[in-house]
């Protein structure tokens, strides 16, 4: 049987990048259950290779710069070195992260597709201003992995207003851009999981209540905007004393837990890595509401995961949280504490005092939510492939 034979290019694991993550395997998972009659598809990444010296050197300083200078060898040199003896084995390869766009530089572009999910990567190279502390190596780097994504055939984007800016930049032109936004995975669902909901149990406690608990879910990089985070709960932990903030995935960085101190508020969170899925799923649905203080975002997971296990959301107002969210999120300008706390207080006095109209807004936030699977993810992706073949004359293997 003639399949085509697509290999999805994932990131390292070590990398912890959880959404990256996520994508590539949902997106293999649905290939291989619901178009594996034309389909061959396989997530591959190589092995991530450890360096002793590099190592010595971490235990030596204790700092993160060595583990980055791992991370920079096995991007730039494992990778593509490892990626030459692959390139005869697929008709396709699909970059799922396109800060990994470097890799299309050792891709015959006619089969090469990257998913885009925002341009931050990109940041020092569009945009000098914006990071004027970069180094010359850096920016460098950066214009590598741009000369890469521009290289592609087809770019697919999780959302419009990403593709807008992609577009807007001068990236690539609309007729190599595709959207495709991402999906919400079964496990997010406001159904009760006894296992998973126990299992928190162990790590919050029993759920009370009378307990007030404001979630938020991704890293602590600049754009999530974690004293925004902090200042914005601090004002809600005044009106509701019993607030506790549950942030998933990883600890404070010392200057936003220096801002708590002063805020007094550094009891009153909850720090987690990031977790499995089921156990997510039941941090969403304990949440009394979900914030999103980011100033970027191409796309906004949490923001459909949340409504989908019937968690309220206040997020920033931005192109892409809007178009995920619609209706059944609440935005708040970027920056504007008091219009957040109010939004937020607002939420939660309902949540507490009017069951009908909490119960609605679930209602509408799980309805908002279904609009976003992965099957019509891998469905339309499929689609992608299925043209760009067609486009390049590719003759599918013998598989």
């Amino acid at each position: 049987m003639s399949r085509l034979k697509v290999a999805i290019l994932a990131d390292y694991v070590e990398e912890r990048w959880p959404s990256m993550d996520l994508v590539a395997q949902m997106l293999v998972t649905e290939l291989q259950s619901a178009h594996c009659a034309a389909i061959d598809a396989k997530l591959i990444r190589p092995r991530f290779i450890r360096f002793n010296s590099v190592a010595r050197f971490a235990e030596s300083t204790r700092t993160k710069s060595a583990f980055n200078v791992e991370r920079a060898l096995n991007r730039y040199l494992r990778y593509p070195w490892w990626l030459r003896g692959q390139r005869e084995q697929y008709d396709l390869f699909h970059i799922i992260d396109h800060s990994y766009s470097h890799l299309a530089n050792y891709l015959s572009p006619a089969k090469t597709v990257i998913t885009c999910h925002d341009l931050d990567a990109f940041k020092c190279v569009l945009d000098r201003q914006a990071e004027p502390a970069r180094s010359a190596v850096f920016r460098a780097m950066t214009r590598h992995v741009l000369k890469g994504f521009r290289r592609a055939a087809i770019v697919t984007c999780v959302s419009r207003a990403t593709r807008d800016a992609i577009v807007a930049a001068g990236l690539l032109p609309l007729g190599r851009t595709v959207v495709i936004p991402n999906g919400v995975d079964s496990e997010m669902s406001p159904i009760a999981d006894a296992s998973s909901d126990r299992e928190l149990e162990k790590i919050l406690g029993p759920v009370e209540s009378s307990t007030i608990e404001v979630v938020h879910v991704g890293s602590v990089e600049p754009r999530k905007r974690i004293d925004l985070l902090l200042q914005i709960f601090a004002g809600i932990q005044r009106k509701f004393r019993d607030a506790r903030l549950i942030r998933v995935g990883g600890g404070l960085m010392p200057e936003h837990e220096e801002m708590a101190r002063s805020l007094g508020i550094i009891d009153r969170i909850v720090t987690m890595p990031f977790l499995e899925r089921r156990v997510l799923a039941a941090v969403y649905r304990r949440g009394s509401v979900l914030l999103l203080p980011s100033d970027a975002e191409g796309f906004g997971l949490p923001i459909i995961e949340a409504m989908a296990c019937g968690c309220p959301v206040v997020a920033s107002d931005l192109p892409a949280l809007r178009e995920v969210g619609g209706e059944a999120a609440r935005y708040c300008a970027v920056g504007d504490v008091t219009a957040w706390v109010r939004a937020a207080t607002e939420l939660l006095h309902n949540v507490r005092g009017d069951a009908r109209r909490i119960d609605d807004r679930r209602d509408q936030a799980i309805v908002q939510a279904a609009r976003f699977s992965w099957k019509d993810y891998a469905s339309k992706t499929a689609d992608v492939y299925f043209a760009l073949a067609a486009r390049a004359g590719l003759r599918p293997s013998e598989s």
